[in-house]
């Protein structure tokens, strides 16, 4: 863990246990909405119109889809029980599901369509109640990268809306109006301070409508005939339960797409709480259940509704990183404001109205922002020739793949194109080669146990016979029973008050010239890794007693890494060579 991981502070304003004035949470929340809405309703219109829907179903799946997307905003920021997860995660329409559900609704309509997020919804809430048994894929590396690939999968839409405007527009209205919103919000964001700094999305955006309505490229008369309240006119298509080969040829791709929307909302959770603290704190895998938990139950929604699955998205980490608040009531304001959306249609006309270049430059601000949060998450516990090749490797494939530009004609009809989308294509390259990667070390040893300090002699004598299979010497020995002799203690103190016995799980391998420890114990609520990190560092303090193992296991361990899941907590813990043990074991 690094100096500057355990000592370094963010500009953040509002933690997510924090709150803001009302007015601030709502109008972040208003900001966010506003523009957001209409990628939400676009993914819908897209899917109903190129599967040959009806215009007045379409009108249904709009308000369905808008509507729950509220409903679960709201969800994911307040995190009931397990649901959720207390942070500012907007959900919203999946564009990784346009090409599966197209096919859908074009083979057995929005009956078919409803089935099948029916059934695709069940996967991410299995996923979530077993994550922990794919916690070795939930590396940095893995969640780093597929964060990397949105804005590259995302990118090409944003760059054509652009040049969104109508025939005969002025040649300067588009590249003027995009130009004065990018200019607007990086003068605000990078220069203004306290409050204002907050406005920047918005002032952006009203700088941007202002030069493009100057050229006429508002729509006014949009906005003039929408109605204040509205229903929608479309009905309810119910279910297709015949479960033909139109089912059966699209399920398996549906719950793929399922999958990865799915690792798509583990990388949303790890970013929004990576810059949701002032000082870093180690990812609450809880919260990342909870995230996954609400995407399922919105998937359930969507596919009762008959319209299309939603899933969270990484807008609140962009917008929490640029604005420096990331209070869980901006998010509960933020899914009120969708809510009210879908029964109100002239403000959704005031939304739809703002001119595509604006909207460009908005979201290519924050798409920018979101590639270096990628980043950041990426080399956060330093970068080795082997997580480089992966994330190398696993981003280009991704770009090729979105772009066409890795052999197009064979991979646009395999399983509807899904391959085309560069996060499914890039995600499953870099799922594959981690998983490559664990089944190819060295086969761990591995110990198990009543977990109480009357078991350390039994594990001093599994990590001696460890040591010495790897030809490591007494220095190296010495330095693994007592990283893990501090492990075990500062578990075992979390345990104090537990009313049932427990198990440790230990496992020992060797990677490089260190060796590499896993506890899995009981999940308890303090974080090791946290507190290891939050250690007073001043040399006339005097620790208390509790602490003593955390400041010696800070000493011995290179590395402390604690992800907390519901029901069972997973410590791993590298330790490093002594010079002389490295030589011994060559």
């Amino acid at each position: 863990m690094s100096a500057a991981q355990a000592g370094g502070r963010r500009s953040i304003r509002y933690e997510p246990h924090e709150r803001p004035a009302p007015t601030l949470a709502f109008g972040l929340g208003l900001q966010i909405a506003v523009l957001t809405v209409a990628g939400i309703i676009l993914i819908p219109t897209i899917v109903m119109r190129a599967g040959g829907a009806s215009e007045s179903y379409l009108s249904w799946a709009v308000f369905a889809t808008v509507a729950i997307c509220g409903a679960t905003t709201m969800l994911q920021a307040v995190r009931v029980w397990r649901i959720g997860t207390g942070h500012v995660v907007i959900m919203g329409a999946t564009g990784s599901f346009i090409a599966v559900c197209i096919a859908a609704v074009a083979e057995g309509g929005p009956a078919l369509l409803a089935t099948l997020v029916v059934v695709s919804s069940l996967v991410p809430i299995v996923l979530a109640a077993r994550l922990s048994v794919f916690q070795r894929l939930l590396t940095p590396t893995v969640s780093g990268t597929v964060i990397m690939l949105i804005p590259v999968t995302v990118m090409p839409p944003v760059f054509d809306l652009l040049t969104a405007v109508p025939a005969g527009s002025p040649p300067p209205a588009a590249p003027l109006s995009a130009l004065a919103a990018v200019v607007a919000i990086a003068a605000v964001a990078l220069k203004a301070t306290g409050t204002l700094r907050l406005w920047a999305p918005m002032i952006g955006i009203l700088a941007g409508t202002g030069v493009a309505a100057a050229y006429g490229l508002y729509d006014v008369d949009r906005v003039a005939d929408a109605p204040w309240i509205g229903l929608p006119t479309g009905e309810w298509a119910g279910f297709d339960l015949e479960f033909g080969s139109a089912f059966w040829a699209l399920l398996p791709a549906f719950v793929l797409v399922a999958m990865i929307a799915s690792i798509r909302t583990v990388s949303g959770a790890v970013a929004i709480q990576r810059v949701s603290w002032r000082r870093p704190r180690a990812v609450d895998f809880r919260a990342v259940q909870g995230a996954i938990t609400v995407d399922g139950l919105g998937n359930l929604l969507s596919g009762l509704a008959g319209t299309v699955p939603n899933a969270a998205t990484t807008v609140g980490a962009s917008v929490t990183e640029l604005t420096g608040v990331g209070a869980r009531g901006v998010g509960i304001a933020t899914g009120a404001v969708f809510i009210a959306m879908a029964f109100l249609p002239k403000l959704l006309a005031v939304v739809l109205a703002i001119p595509g270049p604006v909207v460009a430059a908005y979201l290519g601000v924050l798409l920018a922002m979101l590639f270096i949060v990628g980043m950041k998450i990426v080399i956060q516990d330093g970068i080795d020739y082997r997580k480089g090749l992966i994330v190398g490797v696993s981003f280009w494939i991704g770009v090729g793949f979105q772009h066409d530009m890795i052999f197009a004609g064979q991979i646009s009809e395999f399983a509807g194109g899904l391959l085309r989308n560069g996060v499914t294509s890039g995600g499953i390259a870099v799922i594959l080669m981690t998983l490559f990667v664990e089944m190819t070390q060295p086969r761990p040893s591995r110990i198990e146990s009543a977990f109480e300090l009357s078991v350390l002699p039994r594990i001093r004598e599994f990590l001696a016979a460890f040591a010495t299979r790897n030809g490591w010497d007494a220095a190296m020995a010495d330095r693994l029973d007592a990283a893990c002799e501090e492990t075990l203690l500062s578990l075992v103190r979390q345990e104090e008050a537990a009313e049932e016995p427990r198990r440790l799980r230990l496992v020992a391998r060797r990677e490089g010239d260190g060796a590499v420890l896993e506890f899995v114990v009981a999940a308890r609520d303090d974080n090791i890794q946290d507190r290891v990190a939050l250690i007073a560092e001043e040399p006339g303090e005097a620790p208390a007693e509790r602490e003593v193992s955390l400041r010696l296991l800070r000493r011995l361990a290179s590395s402390v890494r604690h992800q907390q899941f519901h029901g069972t907590d997973i410590v791993t813990v590298r330790v490093a060579a002594p010079v002389s043990a490295a030589d011994g074991g060559k």
